[in-house]
């Protein structure tokens, strides 16, 4: 056991959190901030969701919410869990628990009161740590040791564990990427290994949600190295990885500090041309925005390498800017990490310097000289829009004018010829 003082976790005896763990600390019951917030807080990291374990029922739950006038909404009522709302913040409570049939996701479990056995069910030692109101930081499984060693571990057997879930796969490298320090667990490293085939069985979600955790990771690289080596990435990406690409978008990203994008960085490791990005959205049931934004990066970022300042601003004008930022940075990871970083720079803040003005002519212009609205006016617009770009957008009137001339003369003279 160890003792976390009042600076380690505030929240604890104050707050949302603390008026949680009063309600459900009393009546010869107990309750306890368990998995992540106890990590985070031990790391000394910012915690995000506090999780909270007890050792009352759901339906005891419910009844102390209802009286202290908090909502409960049963969120995962046949596995024990309710959440509790206090001011805006939610609070998963859960029942401790026993798995009595254990087959993946599916495990049945029964309620119990016995914290021992509640921890030995879950993945990881860091991640069975319990916190009770009292500060006394409550260990089972070793997670105390390993949280010092930043080293991620699996509770008991790793094999079995693994083979409750395959998720847990993609958990232990993504956990490690985000916590651990070194080399990941040996004998957790060669389980995963041994039980890859099992991840064919895991919903495209699933993998998709935790493939893209992984990747905004601070350790990423190692991690996804370390899957690579041992044949990992193949079943998931369904395609090769480029893993040097993949480290030159994080540098790209950090030297332009720019926010860690996982959709970005699945990209660079497994995006080279469109047909890539189409195989990975259908194979990991992207969101159609996500899936529009790796296929935007595949297409011809190759184009974009070693522009001169002028292409660069119709590439720009073309795309928008974070299209244009983003395929930019893929062509700069295809580069590699070797590549001169000042000429990239350059292009890739290229938007910050300068923003594209809107194409002054309309379709009122062209009507006005004679064209009629429908496909004619659609193709001599477009006609009229590449001159403007060619001509570096200019906006003098003169200007303009000839250029819708010039437009006008090409339609009239294509349909002179019989052409569309």
């Amino acid at each position: 056991m160890s003792q976390m003082t009042p600076e380690d976790a505030p929240w604890l005896t104050g707050g949302p959190a603390g008026r949680v763990l009063a309600l459900l600390n009393d009546g010869g019951e107990e309750a306890r901030v368990v998995g992540g917030a106890v990590r985070n807080a031990l790391l000394k990291i910012p915690i995000g969701d506090i999780d909270i374990a007890t050792t009352a029922l759901p339906d005891e739950v419910m009844r102390r919410a209802k009286e202290a006038g908090i909502k409960c909404v049963p969120t995962g009522i046949d596995h024990g869990t309710v959440t509790l709302v206090v001011d805006g913040h939610p609070f998963e409570v859960t029942t401790l628990r026993e798995d009595t049939e254990t087959f993946g996701r599916k495990a049945k479990v029964a309620f119990g009161r016995d914290w021992i056995s509640d921890a030995h069910r879950r993945d990881f030692t860091i991640n069975a740590l319990s916190l009770s109101a009292d500060g006394v930081v409550h260990d089972y499984v070793g997670g105390l040791d390993d949280i010092a060693a930043r080293r991620v571990r699996f509770i008991g057997n790793p094999a079995e564990r693994i083979a409750e879930d395959y998720l847990r796969i993609l958990r232990f490298f993504r956990i490690h990427a985000a916590f651990g320090a070194g080399e990941v667990d040996r004998p957790g490293y060669l389980a995963c290994i041994a039980a890859r085939e099992g991840l064919a069985a895991l919903s495209a979600e699933r993998v998709r949600t935790e493939l893209l955790k992984l990747l905004i990771a601070d350790g990423a690289v190692a991690a996804v190295t370390a899957m690579a080596d041992g044949g990992l990435l193949l079943p998931i990406l369904g395609g090769v990885a480029y893993l040097g690409p993949f480290a030159a978008m994080i540098a790209a990203e950090r030297r332009l500090a720019l926010t860690a994008d996982p959709v970005r960085r699945l990209a660079a490791l497994a995006v080279a041309v469109t047909e890539d990005a189409k195989r990975l959205a259908l194979r990991l049931r992207l969101s159609n925005a996500e899936a529009k934004a790796i296929d935007s990066m595949g297409h011809r970022w190759w184009r974009l390498g070693g522009m001169d300042e002028a292409t660069a601003k119709r590439r720009l004008y073309r795309l928008g800017a974070d299209r244009y930022r983003d395929r930019l940075l893929l062509a700069w990871a295809r580069a590699g990490t070797a590549a001169d970083p000042v000429p990239w720079l350059e292009l890739a803040t290229l938007s910050q310097r300068w923003s594209a003005p809107k194409f002054p002519l309309k379709g009122a212009d062209f009507i006005a000289r004679g064209v009629a609205e429908g496909p004619a006016l659609g193709h001599v617009l477009t006609l009229a829009e590449d001159a403007w770009l060619a001509a570096d957008f200019p906006l003098d009137g003169v200007v303009l004018s000839v250029i819708a001339d010039q437009a006008v003369a090409r339609i009239n003279s294509s349909s002179k010829d019989g052409r569309p």
